[in-house]
């Protein structure tokens, strides 16, 4: 990947295959709650936006999830919301139960980083994920790509919401 990331302005290395617009979406399996497997294809048909950060206990991807959580209810059902870290499930859910996350999928990465190395954003050296956003339409094509330059910034969140409501 051409693009530098920082985590409080320290260089990392992102490890996969960088995403890009027009390209085909990898399908990929992460995990829910209860420990299960989701793979991404049982949101086909839908359009899906990826919010994607390090770590739910941190205040950045707190407002982030929350923000996208928020945005979701105003998208409509054609519209998913899949938020994605590398957390162990249970912090997830009880991040969840805490803030009232009811209208994003929040799925966790750990269990081999298969989002992560498919779209390139796992971190070499923390084995978390970057920042950044997907948006992939109804057919399954990447429409939108954001790997957040400052992994402590948030993501342009009117440009990813944008790109979706562009494919409703």
């Amino acid at each position: 990947m051409n693009q530098k990331i920082t985590f409080a302005g320290n260089p990392v290395t992102l490890e996969g295959t960088p995403a890009h617009v027009g390209e085909k979406a990898p399908r990929f399996t992460v995990t829910d709650a209860a420990l299960q497997p989701v793979s991404s294809e049982q949101f086909d048909g839908k359009v899906r936006i990826i919010s994607v950060f390090p770590s739910i206990d941190t205040p950045v991807c707190s407002l982030q999830t929350k923000r996208f959580n928020r945005e979701a209810a105003a998208l409509g059902d054609d519209v998913v919301v899949l938020s994605l870290s590398a957390d162990l499930p249970f912090a997830q859910k009880r991040f969840c139960a805490a803030e009232g996350i009811d209208r994003s999928y929040v799925y966790s990465d750990y269990n081999g980083h298969d989002f992560g190395r498919k779209y390139g954003f796992l971190i070499r050296e923390l084995a978390l994920l970057t920042r950044g956003v997907v948006v992939i339409d109804r057919e399954g094509t990447i429409r939108y790509v954001e790997y957040v330059p400052e992994i402590t910034s948030e993501p342009d969140y009117s440009k990813a919401l944008e790109a979706a409501r562009a494919l409703i």
